[in-house]
């Protein structure tokens, strides 16, 4: 969604996924301009490959590596939207030891750069904005989605590790029967 709002503002978008297929979809049905995935291609040589001018804008839900690599790169001014950290949350071994963080987090006072969190409940005063915008984008055809639909609140557990594995493709949602 917000690679796809950032192409409705006119901004250059590569979205970075887990998969080949996830790739093809992102640039062939959602208009984004390139796609890296991270799985099986070097996330810093690809983004600087598509990201020549650098990084001004990016929105993060992984952390780790990724947020790394995008520091590397990142313009004068640059803002970071931190809204997880995906990275974080396949601690499946139950160690609950946090990584170390970025080791160049020096790039964001000498870029000037901002990286500020974003929960959408600090913006629960402008939902009914929100989603008339985004209706309205959808309605004229220039968002779309997927859904993942799950029956029933036992199977909830076994789909939520999709998320976490990457064998999802779309929005994740389980319906109650």
């Amino acid at each position: 969604m917000v690679g796809q709002i950032g192409k409705l503002y006119g901004c250059r978008v590569v979205g970075i996924t887990g998969s080949d297929e996830k790739c093809r979809w992102i640039v062939e049905n959602l208009g984004f301009d390139a796609a890296i995935n991270h799985r099986s291609e070097p996330v810093f040589k690809r983004l600087k490959d598509h990201c020549p001018r650098g990084i001004d804008i990016y929105f993060d839900n992984v952390g780790g590596n990724t947020l790394e690599d995008v520091l590397n790169l990142i313009n004068d001014r640059a803002r970071l939207i931190i809204c997880g950290m995906l990275a974080l949350y396949n601690d499946v071994g139950g160690s609950l030891t946090l990584p170390a963080g970025p080791n160049n987090l020096l790039n964001l006072m000498v870029r000037r750069a901002r990286m500020e969190g974003f929960l959408v409940l600090d913006y629960r005063d402008r939902f009914e904005e929100a989603v008339e915008a985004i209706l309205g984008w959808y309605q004229a055809g220039k968002i779309r989605y997927r859904l993942n639909i799950v029956e029933g609140l036992r199977n909830a557990p076994h789909a939520m590790t999709r998320v976490f594995n990457g064998s999802n493709s779309g929005n994740l949602v389980v319906k109650m029967s």
